[in-house]
Parts: structure tokens; C-alpha cells; sequence
């Protein structure tokens, strides 16, 4: 089985921590969101993975490629970089790692994390998952007849017509087949806003006898914006604690301090008259002084003194001191009294 991961995306919603650093590489509890998205797949499916792709931006830099490399080798699989070099849609972003669209494909957009129990349904073609939701006009949504078959695909339906949500993991019994459509898109040029959408190739195959079925999963977590991201973080921490991983480092150094958990400490921390927790990740080499902090993402490198935060995310080389609550800094900020 093959994966492609489309992460070539600016996430401008993100700003300012996706200048510095792309968004499916941001940290969450210890891990960024590319390797959650990786191993989450490869425990769930029933398949050994072969090939990894991940889809990027020339511009992103050897770093970002090496780490991504990285995360491929470590569950066992060939990783590669494939490259969209212009922004044409979800469909052109996929064919950028054509080579891969061959025998069982799961394509996974790397801004969402899941956690669920995937059973693929050897009588479909495709099985795209989904999620319920409460405002199903803020999503594409499927639709499904009485044999729990996928019969269309409404993009942010003005009305009710399904509140099954489709949450960006989709299944390929035949990569051949899906990359057989985006072609015909290209070569015809089928383009809706502007943009080859892999909608409407996945609607092109159902018109072909293709049968789609959905998949659920029990959680899926938004990576959007930093006030999502922040509560993203707290359910990470949650089952993480709950699956008995290992979340505060021994090296750790508490001065009159307390850790209220579930929180998520890295290597080479100092706190110094401080309370964390709870829901709060914090990267290494961090030191904070004279603080209350919690429900909060932290990444590394940081001076935090004098501060009272929560719903807080601050991102790498920052120096903070004041009584401020609620604060969305990115790297190498300085903000002082």
C-alpha cells in the first residue's frame, strides 16, 4: 500500500507560526502533526505501507524534506518528495506523486489528525471517511442511499443535505483508477474555481460504476487556526495520557513548581516558581519563571517569565515576560515590560 500526503498548502490560517515553519511539521505534545498523521495510518490499516509521498513546495527546504524522510523510514516505508509547483487544485496536487497512484493509495491531507479504527470494505472501491458535525455547510459532505453507498459529493451544501463530513482521508482500491481520471481532468482541462478538484474526479469514477463506502472516525481534530490548534493540543495530551506514553521528560528541572496533567514536557525544561498544566506542551530547552500556564503549545527555545496565559500558543526562540492571557506569538518574538 502507497500514501500520499498533499502538504503544499501556505496555512495562512496559522500565521505567523506556519511562516517559519510548515504547518504539518508543527509540533503537538512532542510529535508534529505529518508524524501523528503517519503512524495514526499505518496502526490503523491492515496493509504494510510501501511508499510514502509527501507533496510539498520547492521552497520548503532540505530540513523539511529530511524530516519527512525521517518519518517514512521510521514506520518502515520508502519516503519521497514530489513537488506542486503551482497551486491548481486538490486533484494537481495528488498527481504530483503519480508515480505512487498504482494498486491500494491512501491519499491523507496532513492539516487534520483522526483517531479511529479503519476497516476497509473489500466490496468498495473507495472509502472515503467521514465525521459528523453540527454545521455541515462549513464542509464538504456526503451524501448516501440505503445501502450506506456514497451517492454524491456537495461542497458546503446552503442546505441540509448530509451531515457526514468529509475529513480528507480516502482510500483507493486502484490508484490506477483515480489517476486515469485526474488525467482526463488535466488533458480536458475540467476545472471548477479555477482548480482541478479531486470531487469531481471521485464523481467521474461513481458515474463510471465505481462504488464508494464511508469510514468513521471516532475523533478528528482540526489544525486551522491557533485557537483550534490549542484545543487539538489538549485532546492529543488527553489520549496520549490515556495510552500510557511517556510525556514528561527525566531531565526536567522543577524549582517550587507544579505539573498539573496532562501536560507534555520536553528534554532540557526549567520551571522556576511556576504552575503548568493543565493541557500544555511545552518543547525543550524552555525555560519558565514566576508563571501560570495552561491549556497552552509551546515550542522550543523559549524565556517565559512573569506570565499568566492560557489558550495561549507561542512558537520557537520567543522571550515573553508580562501579564498577558491570551497571546499567539510565532519565532523569535520578544515581548517585554
Amino acid at each position: 500500500m502507497n500514501i500520499i500526503i498533499p502538504m503544499a498548502g501556505l496555512g495562512t490560517r496559522l500565521r505567523p507560526h506556519t511562516l517559519t515553519t510548515p504547518k504539518p511539521l508543527i509540533p503537538v505534545a512532542g510529535q508534529s502533526i505529518a508524524e501523528r498523521l503517519v503512524r495514526e495510518i499505518a496502526q490503523v490499516m491492515q496493509q504494510p505501507i510501501d511508499k510514502i509521498s509527501f507533496i510539498i513546495k520547492e521552497n520548503f527546504g532540505a530540513g523539511v524534506e529530511k524530516a519527512l524522510l525521517q518519518i517514512a523510514e521510521e514506520v518502515g516505508a520508502k519516503g519521497q518528495i514530489d513537488y506542486q509547483t503551482e497551486a491548481l487544485g486538490t486533484a494537481h496536487a495528488i498527481y504530483s506523486a503519480k508515480t505512487l497512484l498504482e494498486g491500494p493509495v491512501v491519499v491523507a491531507y496532513a492539516d487534520t489528525l483522526f483517531k479511529g479504527t479503519f476497516a476497509l470494505d473489500e466490496k468498495a472501491d473507495s472509502i472515503i471517511w467521514v465525521k459528523k458535525v453540527a454545521r455541515p455547510e462549513a464542509f464538504g459532505v456526503v451524501k448516501l442511499n440505503e445501502q450506506g453507498e456514497i451517492t454524491g459529493f456537495v461542497e458546503k451544501p446552503e442546505e441540509f443535505v448530509s451531515d457526514l463530513a468529509i475529513i480528507g482521508i480516502y482510500y483507493f482500491k486502484q490508484g490506477e483508477k483515480l489517476k486515469q481520471e485526474i488525467e482526463h481532468l488535466i488533458k480536458k482541462n475540467i476545472r471548477v474555481g479555477g482548480e482541478y478538484q479531486l470531487t469531481t474526479a471521485l464523481e467521474n469514477m461513481k458515474q463510471n460504476g465505481a462504488i464508494f463506502k464511508p469510514g468513521t472516525v471516532s475523533d478528528w481534530m482540526d489544525f486551522g487556526n491557533p485557537a483550534v490548534a490549542v484545543e487539538t493540543n489538549a485532546k492529543v495530551l488527553q489520549y496520549d495520557q490515556k495510552e500510557g506514553k511517556k510525556l514528561i521528560a527525566d531531565n526536567v528541572k522543577l524549582s517550587n513548581s507544579n505539573i498539573i496533567p496532562p501536560c507534555y514536557i520536553a528534554d532540557n525544561v526549567t520551571l522556576i516558581n511556576s504552575t503548568v498544566g493543565p493541557y500544555v506542551s511545552i518543547g525543550p530547552h524552555t525555560v519558565i519563571e514566576n508563571s501560570h500556564i495552561k491549556n497552552a503549545l509551546i515550542q522550543h527555545d523559549n524565556v517565559i517569565k512573569n506570565a499568566n496565559l492560557e489558550n495561549a500558543m507561542i512558537g520557537s526562540f520567543v522571550n515573553f515576560d508580562g501579564q498577558f492571557k491570551k497571546v499567539n506569538l510565532g519565532d523569535y518574538s520578544r515581548l517585554e515590560a
